[in-house]
């Protein structure tokens, strides 16, 4: 097991623009729902699998099963295909699911399941290992800010850039946190595989009061031309 530190303060956006690419790479994108379901979500999901969304995660802590079995009911079979789930893993086979995936790295893989499992990791010293019993990582504390009274792990830029010469990134690990128009050029010259799309994409909608969700499809387009 990998021991090194790498936690840091997190760098300032005004030195993005410094990192030497690493690698460059068709990066891949995953969507993660909303945390709260909403009448209008499976009609912005359908628009954004036809948009070319090819893998969706569906996280909904503590909610019931059911409205998650709503859900994916209203989702055409390949769109289920490209969808992973968080939780009630029994959605998995019920509606032919992707895959499932393990919140945190020490999560058991439930008994007698056989199928693509993904995992978040937060720690890059535990990033290599999780990595090789994984079909892929989402590294969950990419860019974010240092807060007060809190115990998540921040890295600076500098030692982000360490850890991708040093193989900790690859095309396997997918940067999710602080991840927008601004950031995903970095993920992408730091060599990360892939990226997780949320609160930038969902904060373009307001699940209470809005009706028309074209501001978040051209948002979702936009990424999408980013990721290259």
């Amino acid at each position: 097991m990998e021991s090194r530190d790498w936690s840091s303060d997190v760098c300032s956006s005004d030195l993005y623009t410094f990192v030497v690419p690493i690698k460059q790479m068709q990066m891949k994108l995953a969507v993660m729902t909303h945390s709260t379901f909403f009448v209008e979500e499976d009609k912005i999901l359908t628009t954004l699998f036809n948009e070319g969304m090819e893998n969706l995660h569906l996280c909904k802590w503590e909610a019931s099963p059911i409205y998650s079995e709503r859900l994916l009911s209203l989702l055409n079979e390949d769109n289920r295909k490209r969808t992973t789930v968080h939780d009630n893993f029994y959605l998995k086979n019920e509606f032919e699911l992707g895959g499932i995936h393990l919140d945190t790295i020490d999560t058991p893989i439930p008994e007698g399941y056989k199928g693509k499992v993904s995992r978040t990791c937060g720690d890059l010293s535990l990033l290599k290992d999780t990595v090789k019993i994984s079909k892929y990582v989402f590294f969950s504390n990419f860019l974010l800010p240092k807060q007060e009274n809190s115990d998540t792990k921040t890295y600076s830029l500098d030692l982000l850039e360490k850890a991708a010469k040093s193989g900790y990134i690859n095309k396997n690990v997918y940067a999710m946190g602080n991840i927008n128009l601004e950031t995903i050029p970095v993920a992408k010259a730091l060599g990360f595989g892939g990226v997780v799309l949320c609160e930038d994409l969902w904060n373009r909608f307001d699940i209470q009061n809005q009706t028309d969700y074209r501001d978040l499809i051209h948002h979702f387009q936009k990424i999408k031309r980013a990721i290259g």
